[in-house]
């Protein structure tokens, strides 16, 4: 049977079926209709309305076509073409490429159809990946459909009806219908005008090699970084990093999501260092000089806090010795200056010391020695034989301000200042603190004394000089632990305890190991505070250790000589704040095992809460005691090569050689 063009009843059927491709199976052959007479006019007769019988129903499939695709439908009178290309409402961008690439390798590893195919939509996954050819199609039923089949996609053919040797009318309604199912919502939603559908998936012939996901290569390493243009990469370091300064290890980068659990983290951590970048717009324009509290490039502001202390937390060790004037140092100061019991070493280390040894030089060496290099000395000062020195992290030295000290002296009379105090001060981003160190009047009865050495020390402390005080409005001029933040004091303050030695010794033996709570109630400083006479709006932590004075030399017992002094706690540390809970005390306790002095000396952890600053103070720009530095890590070198050196002597001696 003919149609009027000359060409054959059934070669009509498949050249319809190689325009419209593998899709026909989902669309409305009634709709087709229409738009085939409207634009082929007079020059095509129009069949009838019956279906087409070529073996397979043709008409039945033609129904399913839209009237979105009729619209576009082309037919010459002459020679049948494919649709033209479609109008894309909105192209898939790269990323979303890229997404479904890899959505598709993941879930199911099929390939799509053929990239030969010219025909296919921009937003089409057709481009996603290419698929291995397709073995055992079958030929077209007919030369016309081979000389058509050139315009369609290999699939388009396995997908006809007429082309698969297999095909039934059962197996075309059920083809249709899963076709029609899964691309019917995307035309309803007119993911695209005119143009051939999305083609089914179809299965490769022999299974894909799975993808790797390793961007280990050096030459994708840029493809982590951050683009400036779309993201401030300082806030997202802090919002996604926490502390950038960190470092980022493989654990931190998959719980953070930041890669995937097959991917290597050589590439992210590549583009990342200890150190946060800096833009070359932000250092022509940062003033170190000048700044406010919320200036995005201040040195001490809150972006530069946060990379520190994310918590905004500091620690510090706070200790106080007196001790005695001995001239020999103790062989380790381990226990005294790291304790076990912390696990971590602390940010700031400040040591008081009264009656200092004659060689004060010697004493900040071993204090250096035993810190190590991750520390460096800030400050040091002294009065008379009261010695301070303040250490450091060496990371933290440029967020100081510079470093002021002041000394009053309450022994006029004296010759040798052994009694007195001494203040040093500084601002630490935007928070300021005032440590003091003081040796009050000794004597069991002398109260009053030392309650005047108290009064005398904070009105006579002339801190702050050029430092700025961080808030004014709350400041006292007749006392200087108003002027800052943060306050610690430490000393020997002398005061003891109103008992007699045999019922200290008797408390004491009944309670040998931490408690001393019946101790503490005859305790001259505990009494006097709780009174408000003096070191008003100070605490201290719960004391759980026994008393750290009078020891004989060298043991661990109580003063045996005639006068059998009393144990007391004459070393103390009591510290204050300007605002509330700023300041949390971890631990406080001595150290029984440097016996070198009559005193035991005492420690305290702290966590102190910091605030950020301004630049606009004189800053102490990374100061610190170089030479100090250099004796302490080679003392700390030599001790080690010694030990070495002992151990292999030791290994030697008991191997006999022969010669």
């Amino acid at each position: 049977m003919s149609t009027p063009n000359g060409f054959p009843q059934h070669s009509r059927a498949c050249v319809t079926q190689s325009m419209e491709g593998g899709a026909v199976q989902d669309l409305q052959a009634k709709k087709a209709g229409k738009a085939a007479k409207k634009e082929a006019g007079g020059n095509v007769a129009h069949p009838a309305e019956g279906p087409v019988s070529v073996g397979t129903p043709v008409s039945e499939t033609l129904k399913l076509l839209p009237e979105e695709l009729k619209a576009n439908m082309k037919i010459k009178s002459i020679t049948p073409r494919p649709p033209r290309k479609p109008r894309l409402e909105r192209a898939a961008s790269l990323d979303e490429k890229s997404w479904r690439r890899w959505r598709r390798f993941r879930t199911s590893q099929e390939s799509l159809t053929d990239p030969n195919d010219t025909s296919s939509s921009n937003g089409s996954l057709q481009e996603a990946s290419p698929s291995p050819p397709n073995r055992g199609r079958a030929s077209p039923c007919h030369p016309c459909c081979q000389q058509n089949s050139l315009h369609s996609s290999p699939d388009t053919s396995e997908a006809s009806p007429v082309g698969k040797s297999r095909g039934s009318t059962s197996d075309l309604g059920k083809r249709a219908s899963e076709i029609s199912s899964a691309f019917g919502g995307l035309l309803r939603g007119k993911a695209f005008t005119g143009g051939k559908p999305r083609l089914s998936q179809i299965m490769p012939a022999r299974p894909l090699p799975p993808m790797e996901l390793n961007v280990a290569s050096h030459t994708l390493r840029t493809a982590n970084r951050i683009d400036s243009d779309c993201l401030d990469y300082r806030h997202y370091s802090q919002h996604k990093f926490g502390r950038v300064s960190s470092s980022l290890s493989d654990t931190r980068l998959h719980g953070n999501g930041m890669v995937y659990d097959s991917c290597s983290t050589d590439s992210m951590k590549s583009t990342f260092s200890l150190l946060t970048p800096i833009r070359a717009k932000d250092v022509r324009s940062r003033s170190y000089l000048e700044g406010s509290l919320m200036a995005s490039g201040a040195l001490l502001g809150a972006e530069e806090l946060s990379r520190y202390f994310p918590d905004r937390n500091i620690g510090i060790f706070v200790a106080t010795w007196n001790m005695q004037g001995q001239k020999e140092l103790p062989v380790n100061l381990d226990d005294f200056l790291l304790p076990t019991d912390p696990d971590y070493a602390q940010d700031m280390y400040v040591i008081g010391v009264q009656e200092g040894c004659p060689d004060r030089r010697e004493w900040e060496i071993r204090l250096q020695e035993t810190l190590g290099p991750h520390y460096v000395l800030l400050y040091s000062a002294a009065h008379g034989v009261l010695y301070m020195s303040v250490f450091i992290r060496r990371d933290l030295i440029w967020c100081c301000s510079e470093v002021e000290y002041a000394t009053v002296t309450t022994r006029i009379v004296s010759q040798i200042k052994t009694k007195g105090a001494l203040g040093i001060c500084f601002t630490f981003f935007g928070t300021s603190f005032l440590f003091i160190t003081s040796h009050f009047t000794s004597g069991d009865s002398k109260v009053n004394e030392r309650k005047l050495d108290y009064n005398k020390t904070i009105q006579a402390l002339t801190l702050p000089k050029n430092v700025p005080d961080t808030n004014p409005y709350r400041s006292s001029s007749s006392d200087v632990t108003t002027r800052f933040d943060e306050v610690f004091w430490f000393g020997d303050f002398n005061f003891r305890l109103n008992k007699d030695r045999e019922t200290v010794d008797s408390i004491l033996n009944q309670n040998p190991d931490t408690d001393v709570s019946k101790l503490l109630v005859y305790d001259q400083l505990t009494s006097e505070m709780s009174r408000g006479s003096i070191f008003k709006g100070f605490q201290e932590a719960d004391i759980h250790f026994r008393p750290s004075y009078k020891f004989d030399i060298g043991k661990d017992s109580y003063d045996t000589t005639s006068k059998q002094r009393t144990p007391s706690y004459t070393d103390r540390v009591v510290f204050r704040s300007r605002y509330k809970d700023d300041i949390q005390a971890v631990k406080y306790s001595s150290c029984p095992v440097i016996k070198t002095s009559d005193h035991r000396p005492v420690f305290a952890l702290f966590r102190v809460k910091v605030r950020p600053g301004r630049d606009n103070i004189p800053l102490a720009a990374g100061q610190f005691d170089r030479e100090l530095y250099l004796m302490g890590i080679k003392r700390r070198i030599t001790r080690e090569l010694q030990k070495r050196r002992e151990q292999k002597d030791q290994k030697s001696s008991s191997i006999c050689s022969i010669s």
